[in-house]
């Protein structure tokens, strides 16, 4: 883990962080949307998303930064005002928007984020499918659900789904080959994947 690594166009990142002094960061279920519609705004045109979970006081994303020529519009323009600066800036500005709202709506000063957020380059295929599993069953291993598919606040819903959606969906199952292995796989006990497949959130 590298909490100061640069984040580069073109490549994929596990991005992670957690509550300052593991504070809650989602109170309620308005929470959970109003950081989702935050996301969408800031990190949407300059990442694609493969898979997301959003705990009580913590979150994990699976990102791919985008590279030069995705940011272009049709007519090839860039697509955002000062889109060169670098990517990392775009999630301060998710945490900053998000803690702003936070600290407003339930009368709290201060830093809501951990700073720096956490960092990881993801560069082997077989790391994607193990990510993308822990991600989902992050919820099973803090003990919120049983199954995968029973928590709200992940993409594990969205990628069994066939409604529309911003998520790389179709890449995402075709690391698993089929829908089946996929749920398939999100039943298998920690640790099943090896250690690549762990970490600390």
């Amino acid at each position: 883990m590298n909490q100061h690594e640069l984040l580069v166009h073109g490549c994929f990142y596990h991005i992670y962080n957690r509550g300052i002094n593991g504070c809650r960061l989602f109170r309620e279920p308005d929470n959970y949307s109003y950081f989702l519609d935050l996301y969408d705004k800031h990190i949407s045109p300059i990442a694609n998303t493969y898979a997301w979970v959003l705990m009580p006081n913590h979150f994990h994303l699976l990102v791919r930064i985008k590279d030069d020529v995705e940011m272009l519009d049709p007519q090839g323009f860039k697509n955002l005002e000062g889109l060169a600066k670098e990517p990392y800036q775009y999630f301060s500005n998710l945490f900053n928007a998000y803690t702003k709202a936070i600290n407003k709506c339930y009368r709290r000063t201060g830093s809501l984020f951990e700073h720096p957020f956490h960092r990881k380059k993801i560069d082997s295929p077989l790391f994607f499918r193990n990510l993308v599993v822990y991600i989902h069953n992050n919820p099973v291993k803090h003990g919120y659900k049983d199954f995968a598919m029973d928590y709200p606040w992940s993409s594990y819903l969205t990628c069994i789904s066939l409604k529309r959606t911003k998520l790389k969906r179709d890449e995402v199952m075709g690391w698993f080959d089929s829908e089946a292995n996929f749920r398939y796989l999100h039943t298998q006990k920690p640790g099943y994947f090896g250690e690549n497949a762990i970490y600390d959130g």
